[in-house]
């Protein structure tokens, strides 16, 4: 197991981010403490990744790496392979590269992500 090390104290707000990206049904608000970027990500009934962030990032399927925390809401992940998991308020979560991921029911998905952040929905170059 990698050990991280934080040199510095940092605190920054999501409610006033360094950076927000606004695809269809989504909110992605990033900050950056130290030498990570963390993200808050909110997705909104009837999201799914391959219609909100496919024509954005243009891959096939989600190829970020995620490690997060659920706070609210119900998220379906199904991998290109087949494996499917629910994700709900309370859960931690991995999730490999290679898959698509929706909105269950009629409650946003809020997340917190902490490996991803970065690139998460970032326009293909």
């Amino acid at each position: 197991m990698s050990t991280n090390t934080v040199t510095a104290l940092a605190v920054k707000s999501h409610n006033s981010p360094d950076e927000k990206r606004r695809p269809d049904k989504s909110e992605i608000d990033l900050v950056t403490v130290g030498d990570y970027t963390i993200g808050r990500f909110s997705f909104e009934p009837g999201w799914r990744w391959s219609e909100a962030i496919k024509p954005v990032v243009k891959t096939e399927s989600c190829q970020n790496n995620h490690v997060g925390f659920c706070v609210s809401g119900t998220l379906e992940v199904q991998t290109t392979d087949g494996a499917k998991a629910t994700i709900t308020a309370g859960d931690s979560y991995t999730i490999p590269p290679g898959h698509d991921a929706w909105v269950v029911g009629d409650e946003p998905f809020v997340g917190v992500e902490f490996l991803s952040a970065a690139t998460y929905a970032a326009p293909a170059t």
